[in-house]
């Protein structure tokens, strides 16, 4: 069986709101072994939703669905409801005294507004709401066993785990487990991380292996249905071991770990200390560095030179080099890392120089043309790569290549 989840409201349509409910709730069914095959969001219009719930209603076995039942005109989930089940609206005057107690608790009058949130789809069951005046609904449409929830998350939450999922664990509709397991991986393009991977993210492939890339993050997704966690696990667990033997170092992390948090942990375990000199990032290595916590033990400090001037004052690159190379070169990087480690007394330094853009350099220095320096003791070093995007995904992508050169050489010097 598959699930829907479906968001109501018009901010979320435009843009204002976040949908965060869809991603909670997924998880949560994951939990209980339900799969969800849709997540759909629709503004707060009555025949765009009773269409959406006649859809939902034939191709899910089960319709979550969220907002739309507060007191206001545009919450329209209860008629959609009704409509789309062809019943009335049905009043029920236990619902209004709840709703009318919990106004008297406050302190308040209730408007004559809220009266409707005591009105009901015919045969529908109200879901006890214990946070605020909108009471749930369960019920069955066509085929599909469908609960509305309010869309504010504080209320939705309680409401799924003490309403909704008792519900659905006695309907035996909760069977098994659904587990995800996240590999985190950089350094390479998506389509060269799958040629390594083909057999494992072909269609039918037990357990799934899905692939995605955001921010030339690439991570892979291992999903493992079974009747019990510790069966789920032992599909994945395998499969993950020959994911990380084939993509080696390309590999950094596992679920919502980042580079940097690679980065931190790698600088305490070796003893080692590291300073940032920044052109185009323009201290965005070192901020997403300072944002682990403990990162005082480890990161030096930082210099964002963006002016050619404080590249020779600040970080004792040579005026002649800047001329000869030019700022954006792999040599004047690598010599700004060189004098930060030396002017910051740090075992590591890595420093960022590039063309964000919009406009190049020239046709030797297009946008997205970037180089990393890496200094460490008795060395140094410079990488030259390029971006394609904007100018803040151009800048995103080079703190990360930073980062993920002081990744390796870390994971290299512990060989």
């Amino acid at each position: 069986m598959k699930a829907e989840v479906i968001s109501i409201g018009s901010e979320l349509t435009s843009g204002q709101n976040l949908d965060t409910n869809s991603q909670w709730l997924s998880r949560r069914l994951a939990e209980m072994g339900i799969a969800v095959g849709w997540h759909t969001t629709i503004a707060d219009d009555l025949g765009d939703n009773v269409a959406a719930f006649h859809t939902a209603s034939r191709r899910a076995g089960l319709v979550l669905i969220t907002g739309g039942l507060g007191p206001t005109q545009d919450d329209l989930t209860r008629e959609a409801l009704a409509q789309a089940a062809g019943v009335e609206l049905a009043f029920h005057q236990h619902l209004l005294d709840r709703i009318a107690e919990m106004f008297r608790r406050r302190g308040r009058d209730m408007p004559e507004r809220n009266r409707v949130q005591a009105m009901l789809p015919a045969g529908a069951e109200a879901l006890p709401n214990e946070c605020g005046t909108a009471h749930g609904v369960w019920m069955r449409l066509g085929g599909a066993h469908v609960a509305a929830m309010p869309g504010v998350p504080s209320e939705m939450c309680v409401m799924f785990e003490k309403q909704v999922r008792p519900r659905l664990e006695k309907l035996g509709l909760a069977g098994g487990v659904l587990i995800q397991r996240k590999i985190n991986a950089f350094g390479a393009g998506e389509s060269a991380v799958e040629e390594k991977l083909l057999d494992l993210t072909r269609r039918g492939h037990v357990p799934e292996v899905g692939i995605t890339v955001s921010d030339a993050t690439i991570s892979l997704r291992i999903l493992a249905r079974a009747p019990t966690v510790a069966e789920a696990q032992a599909q994945i667990e395998p499969v993950e071991k020959t994911i990380r033997e084939r993509l080696g170092d390309l590999v950094f992390g596992v679920e919502d770990e980042e580079l940097h948090d690679a980065v931190a942990a790698l600088l305490g375990a070796r003893r080692k200390t590291l300073a940032v000199a920044e052109g185009m990032t323009a201290g965005l290595v070192a901020s997403r560095l300072a944002a682990v916590p403990g990162a005082s033990a480890w990161l030096r400090g930082g210099v964002v030179a963006y002016d050619n001037r404080l590249k020779v004052e600040l970080l004792a690159v040579p005026q002649q080099l800047i001329d000869d190379k030019g700022a954006v070169s792999a040599e004047v990087a690598e010599a700004m890392a060189v004098g930060c480690r030396t002017r910051l007394r740090a075992d590591l330094a890595v420093s960022t120089v590039g063309v964000a853009g919009p406009g190049d350099l020239g046709p030797d220095r297009p946008v997205g043309a970037a180089f990393v320096g890496l200094a460490w003791e008795n060395g140094s070093a410079a990488y030259g790569f390029g971006w394609t995007g904007t100018r803040q995904e151009v800048q995103r992508r080079t703190a990360k290549t930073a980062l993920n050169r002081v990744r390796l050489h870390l994971l290299r010097q512990g060989d």
